[in-house]
């Protein structure tokens, strides 16, 4: 496992994609939160029925958006770097140097969480920091010195992390590179969102909303976008974590009895 490890770093460290993908996240981070917290500081027009976000969960709502908005990017990192594998045709000599093919698909895992870290980290420390000073200039305070708002947003770093272990599952199941990326933008774009807002105005659906992956991830977290504006509920805390590391997990066994098994050529 460890020489398998290190040949994945490697790879990490030898393509440019996932350092592009990290600055366009941490730009785009820091753009939402800058627009969020201008958001949430605005007080609701009279008669609107809208209900103002202040304090900490104004806070949590802007700091949190990596893994509200942006976990598409460590998505996207985690099944590229197996699609990678197919497009370019470097699964042959990495089997051919070691063909225990679940102990391939473990170091492609556990390299994508480490992955993963960096772009929670880089993504998190983008919402808050252009959040933060108008938050507290404009809104009731940053309060990053509060226990209830630096749990969720550390939280917020090990799901983004969680995604791309996610990715590398999904990578798996799509093996095509091209076919993998619109999957993934078209269900984190439209498919889900859309599924959320839907299953959430009808009652008999609602509880199902609660275990879709994105929700499943804000649950973790222990603070959502969605369910701050009042448009969803969310698992509890352990309740999510299971939810969302099995995603991750399914994926990647079914990925392995099924893409895995077949000949590579």
């Amino acid at each position: 496992m460890r020489a398998a490890l290190v040949s994945e770093y490697r790879k990490w460290a030898s393509t440019r994609m996932w350092w592009i993908l990290l600055i366009v996240m941490a730009a785009y981070m820091a753009f939402l939160g800058v627009v969020m917290a201008f958001t949430v500081t605005l007080q609701p027009a009279e008669g609107s029925g809208a209900m103002p976000i202040d304090g900490i969960d104004a806070a949590l709502t802007v700091y949190t958006l990596g893994n509200a908005l942006g976990y598409v990017f460590p998505l996207l990192a985690g099944a590229m770097s197996m699609t990678a594998e197919f497009r370019y045709q470097t699964i042959t000599p990495a089997l051919l140097a070691d063909p225990r093919r679940s102990v391939f698909l473990g170091a492609k895992l556990l390299s994508a969480v480490l992955i993963g870290l960096a772009f929670g980290v880089v993504g998190t420390l983008a919402s808050v920091a252009g959040g933060a000073p108008i938050l507290a200039l404009r809104g009731d305070g940053a309060f990053l010195g509060s226990t209830d708002v630096l749990v969720p947003v550390l939280l917020s770093v090990v799901a983004l992390a969680i995604w791309a272990f996610v990715g590398v599952g999904v990578g798996t199941l799509i093996t095509n590179q091209v076919a993998a990326i619109v999957v993934v933008l078209a269900f984190t774009q439209f498919v889900e969102p859309i599924l959320r807002l839907g299953m959430g105005a009808v009652e008999v659906l609602e509880g199902a909303a609660k275990f879709l992956p994105g929700a499943a991830s804000e649950a973790l977290v222990g603070a959502s976008t969605y369910a701050s504006l009042g448009m969803s509920d969310l698992l509890e805390r352990p309740a999510g974590a299971l939810v969302f590391l099995a995603y991750g997990l399914l994926f990647a066994v079914i990925g392995r009895f099924t893409t895995l098994r077949r000949d590579i050529t």
